[in-house]
């Protein structure tokens, strides 16, 4: 079995892939490791069959570069539009780790470790590899690599652990925007008591609800922007209950006749956005009232239910709640595309340039006082060019964003070839030192500045009243450790999680890369 799995590399990582779903899935007390899994079946094998971990390499970029371009994909819109809220978050986290690099530098001299073998502990409990690779190139040796496999597990284990203790929790986050997962959207039908217009009823202008089918006498219709509601007319408000319940209460009452259920002049039903040409446009822009007399009233994308507001952007995959006219229905089909299997089909050409984009970014060498360089390399630089194509949607012709299904099972896919091959990677050098008592030392330095590290952003983010989801997110971001997002996310449907995973990871990869620097010093 040992040669078997010497001959073919990829054979191993399948492997541990397979073995670390069934380790992932069993429970440790309240605790599951889930795509860890693979991390630690990986280092028992790598450590089985050693000479397999030089083949790892190229598997290890891949996997990062592709889960880390996807998540920045799938965080970009959000991380802009709360790049202002988050900004105390990342300010604070700068803080934070300056005193993790305090924490590594008091306790290596306690401990007796040469600053080579504690910065490379600080790399690993913060699980940096760029960090690494930066400390390697300052020591010129690979005592910092032997300090960063014994590491490693450390932060993956206690960031695991802190933010179970976390993402679950409901405390109010004023200071938050509120999640958009696990809420529904409710349409009710109201009478109008009195003379009004719709630009005066409450929730209109903000785009807190929308309106759809209109009943005026015998006249059954799609409500226009403008329009002005008549005594005895009857219109179905669409939004959060709690919107809908105001706005029903300024128009005149609820009724038990609900518009929608005629659909005899008026359809209602959905359709799959599958044409790449909308994708990226915003609803006010696709002027369907005017072309086809028609109103979205409710986008679905993934798991979450969307008001479709004027200024949200279509992405490929959304299904939208369209109400129309019934001579349009074959013509807003072929618009929208209404297409399954096309949306199950990747843009290759906008995946292999953001991916090569990315990896390009992370290449770039960027020099530092004293003659010292650093790269993004594969995590930072596919995230932040993923963040900003995220947030583009499409230049042109091109089409960055994914579906979500296809961004998810990619991400996935990355996730688990990185874990495994880091793991496989790393066996060798843990086994040889983990049960010594320097890697017993080793161990428990790492323990402790993973949780200053992970304990105080958990710590910043009540303080700054975040919601538990974007604080386990950060707490995820500053280790910048994908184990980590996927298993609170697997934990809690929350879009902040990403968000704040965002926020901190490519800050505070670049803060730990100087902060090596500063390690190597004592």
């Amino acid at each position: 079995m040992t040669a078997l799995l010497l001959e073919s590399p990829l054979l191993t990582v399948f492997v541990v892939v397979a073995l670390g779903a069934v380790v992932g899935i069993i429970p440790f007390g309240p605790l599951r490791l889930g795509a860890a899994g693979a991390l630690f079946v990986g280092l028992a094998i790598g450590n089985a069959v050693p000479d397999v971990a030089s083949s790892m390499g190229m598997i290890q970029n891949l996997g990062l570069a592709l889960f880390v371009y996807t998540v920045g994909l799938s965080a970009g819109q959000t991380f802009f539009a709360d790049l202002i809220r988050q900004s105390k978050l990342m300010i604070a986290s700068i803080g934070v780790l300056i005193l993790g690099a305090v924490t590594t530098i008091v306790g290596g001299m306690i401990l007796g470790f040469t600053s080579d073998f504690s910065v490379g502990i600080f790399a690993g409990a913060t699980t940096n590899t760029p960090a690494l690779a930066a400390a390697s190139a300052a020591t010129g040796n690979e005592i910092p690599a032997v300090g960063y496999s014994l590491a490693y597990p450390m932060g993956v284990i206690f960031g695991i652990i802190f933010v179970s203790l976390v993402v679950g929790r409901q405390w109010p986050g004023k200071s938050d925007t509120q999640s958009l997962a696990g809420k529904h959207l409710s349409a009710v039908t109201a009478n109008v008591d009195k003379k009004l217009e719709i630009r005066r009823i409450p929730g209109w202008q903000e785009e807190r609800i929308r309106m759809s089918y209109l009943r005026r006498g015998d006249d059954q219709r799609v409500v226009s922007p403008g329009e002005v509601l008549l005594p005895g007319d009857r219109v179905v408000v669409v939004g959060l209950p709690d919107d809908v319940e105001l706005a029903v209460s300024a128009i005149g009452t609820e009724v038990d006749e609900h518009l929608a259920d005629d659909r005899s002049i008026v359809g209602f039903r959905s359709f799959v956005v599958s044409r790449k040409e909308l994708a990226g446009r915003s609803i006010a822009s696709l002027s369907l009232p005017a072309q086809f007399g028609a109103m979205i009233t409710r986008v679905h994308r993934g798991d979450l239910e969307l008001l479709a507001a004027d200024d949200l952007r279509l992405e490929l995959g959304d299904r939208i709640a369209v109400v129309y006219p019934r001579s349009e229905e074959s013509a807003i089909e072929s618009y929208f595309g209404n297409s399954q299997r096309k949306i199950s089909e990747v843009d290759a050409i906008g995946l292999g340039l953001g991916l090569a984009l990315g990896l390009l970014v992370g290449m770039v060498e960027i020099s530092l006082p004293g003659g010292t360089s650093f790269s993004l390399g594969a995590a930072a630089g596919p995230l932040l060019v993923g963040m900003v194509l995220g947030n583009l949607q499409r230049t042109g012709p091109l089409v960055w964003q994914l579906p979500l299904s296809a961004n998810l099972t990619i991400r996935q896919l990355g996730l688990l070839l990185f874990l495994a091959a880091v793991g496989i990677a790393s066996g060798p050098a843990f086994a040889k030192t983990a049960f010594t008592s320097q890697g017993l030392k080793a161990g428990l330095l790492g323990a402790v500045i993973a949780i200053v590290v992970v304990g105080l952003t958990g710590l910043v983010g009540r303080m700054l009243d975040l919601s538990a989801p974007r604080t386990s997110g950060a707490m995820a971001g500053i280790l910048g450790q994908p184990a980590i997002l996927a298993f609170a996310v697997s934990k809690v449907n929350d879009e902040r999680i990403e968000s704040g995973y965002a926020a901190l990871f490519a800050l505070g990869m670049i803060v730990k890369i100087l902060l090596v620097s500063l390690i190597l010093l004592f």
